[in-house]
Formats: C-alpha cells, sequence, structure tokens
C-alpha cells in the first residue's frame, strides 16, 4: 500500500520545474519537516535522484524504473483510464485480478497493473512469457453501454493507444498486426486480450490486459525469431511507468472516439496506418478452411477487408481466426 504522502509529496516534485521548498511541502500537505524529511529519505532509497540545496529546497532530477503505486499515482493524469489503481509485485494474471475486482464492485478505469505475472495468458490460451523487473502486465476494467458485438473493437482501440504509446516514448517504429498485436520490425512486442463478462443482451464489464516487453535483454529459444522487446529494438532502457501513464492517455481519448459511434471509423484512418498487413499479402486460418489474399485494411466494424486470389472480398471477424503472413508470422 502506498503512502499517501509520499504519492503527493513525489508528484510535487515532478511538476515543479524548480525547487520546491521543505516548508512548501510541510504546508501543501499539512505535515512536519522530520516527515518530509523521512519520504525523501524513503524516494532516495527506491532510487529516486533528488537534489537537496540549503535555502532552495528538493529538486527532482532523475526517477527509476519502478513500478509502484506511487511512481504510478505520481503520474497519471487521465479521468477515467486509469484513475484507480491497483500494483502487485508478483501476481497469476492482472486480467483474472481486475475480473476478480468487478464482481466486487470496482469502477470503471480500474487499472490493474503487475511487475511479474505467473500465469498470463494471450489469445487461445497461449502463454506470455513473464519475467520480473522488465515489462509491463496490466488490465483495465471497463463498465460500456453498447451492445456485446461491438466489445471485440475494445481490442483495435487499445491497439491503437499502445502503439502511439510505444512511438511516443521510445521513439520506435510500433505497428498494429490485425486484430490484437504489436509488431516492431516484424517481431512481436505486445500482446492484446480483451475478456468480456455478459448478460443476455448487455456488458456487465470487460476486462483488456496488456502484456509489453519492455526492457527485457533475451528470449528462449523457440520465440526469440519472432519476440522481441523496446530495449532489444531501440538498445535503450524504457521507463514503464512513463509508458504506462502515455498509453492510458492516449487509450482515454481514443475509447471516447470509439464510444461516439461505437464503431472504429473515427479511428479507421489512425489504424490502418498503423497497420503492417495493409496491402500485403496474409494467410487466413480460418477453422472453415484456409485462404490466402490481400488485406486491404479494416472496415468501420473492425474487420479485416481480404481480397481473395479469385477476386472475392471476405470481411474477416477475429473471433477464432487468425491472420499470418504468407512467409511467417508477419
Amino acid at each position: 500500500m502506498a503512502s499517501p504522502r509520499k504519492t503527493e509529496v513525489l508528484q510535487l516534485l515532478r511538476d515543479s520545474k524548480d525547487y520546491v521548498s521543505g516548508q512548501q511541502i510541510c504546508e501543501s500537505f499539512g505535515i512536519s519537516r522530520t516527515a518530509v524529511w523521512k519520504i525523501i529519505n524513503q524516494l532516495k532509497e527506491e532510487g529516486y535522484e533528488i537534489e537537496a540545496v540549503q535555502n532552495k529546497g528538493y529538486h527532482l532530477t532523475g526517477a527509476p524504473d519502478v513500478l509502484s503505486l506511487s511512481e504510478l499515482q505520481s503520474r497519471m493524469k487521465t479521468k477515467m483510464a486509469g484513475s484507480h489503481l491497483l500494483y502487485f509485485d508478483v501476481i497469476g494474471s492482472t486480467n483474472v485480478e481486475a475480473k476478480k475486482q468487478a464482481e466486487n464492485g470496482a469502477p470503471e478505469g480500474l487499472l490493474v497493473v503487475a511487475d511479474k505475472q505467473e500465469a498470463g495468458r494471450g489469445r487461445r490460451g497461449r502463454s506470455w512469457t513473464s519475467p520480473a523487473g522488465a515489462n509491463i502486465f496490466m488490465t483495465l476494467l471497463l463498465r460500456p453501454r453498447f451492445v456485446p458485438e461491438k466489445a471485440s473493437m475494445v481490442t483495435l482501440v487499445m491497439a491503437v493507444s499502445v502503439a502511439q504509446g510505444i512511438a511516443d516514448i521510445s521513439g520506435l517504429p510500433a505497428k498494429i498486426k490485425w486484430p490484437n498485436d504489436i509488431v516492431i520490425h516484424k517481431k512481436k512486442a505486445v500482446g492484446i486480450l480483451t475478456e468480456l463478462t455478459m448478460e443476455t443482451d448487455y456488458i456487465q464489464y470487460l476486462v483488456c490486459g496488456v502484456g509489453i516487453n519492455v526492457n527485457q535483454t533475451e528470449f528462449p529459444e523457440e520465440i526469440k525469431e519472432t519476440a522481441t522487446s523496446l530495449y532489444l529494438e531501440g538498445g535503450r532502457k524504457i521507463n514503464r511507468a512513463g509508458l504506462i501513464t502515455c498509453i492510458m492517455e492516449h487509450f482515454e481519448k481514443n475509447y471516447e472516439a470509439f464510444c461516439r459511434t461505437e464503431d472504429m471509423s473515427g479511428l479507421l484512418e489512425i489504424y490502418n496506418n498503423l497497420l503492417v498487413n495493409k496491402e500485403a499479402k496474409v494467410r487466413v486460418l480460418d477453422p472453415r478452411g484456409e485462404y490466402d489474399g490481400l488485406s486491404h485494411g479494416i472496415n468501420e466494424l473492425g474487420e479485416l477487408i481480404v481480397e481473395k486470389e479469385d477476386g472475392s472480398v471476405e470481411n474477416v471477424y477475429a473471433g477464432e481466426v487468425s491472420v499470418r503472413g504468407i512467409c511467417g508470422y508477419v
């Protein structure tokens, strides 16, 4: 559990461009000089670089790549997405925890974040490699008013938001592999899993889980040809809390656009510009039979428009269908 005062002091230091006096901190939060000194020392022990200058005060000059409740709360500026936070050093699955919180009445916008995930899974139950201290595992809880048939498009909204956040923070050319992976230089860096709990005709709640390979330095032999991390592609470590908050800011804006129309029309151009397999040959792995074709991007319902070799056009719904490149993963 994060100390509210520690979070507030960290936020004040982070938001200030100049030195913050001890007296100002005392008066802002109604705490003693001794309490201020203790909080500053705690932050230093956690790896924050804080300059202390007599008659000037304290100045935050550097932040470590730590995931903690205080770190996340001090950065989060959103109204809904991430407005409520739960943080775990280790968890089985952030999706499972978010669903449990939803059943207990947690509000829309709850974000569950973990430093390490031990029972994560992707589409069709695939496992997700989860070392500690390197990656992002998070799940956002939503309580939408749209009908269940629209829910699959939330994955696409999150994919746009994650790609935008990665580009902003790392400068890397993050692209979307329809419907729910983010790739960099044709290797997977992110998986997204959206799960729905519904009654007959309405959504009780929806959880959207995101796993991002951020600072991971190596991968098991069986996946290293197709998996990568932001560090391996960009050559520098990325601050994970900064990336999380940037993604939530993008998601909030994109989700508002989606909810206005309840389709992808407001995000269509952005999504298709990020789509790695647009105007590319793809193989559609449909349980009813595989086929090859040319991808023309998505339509307003989030379906992938595929022109088959005989000239006919299929609008491919994500569901249990998977799309790959003709010669490999992308």
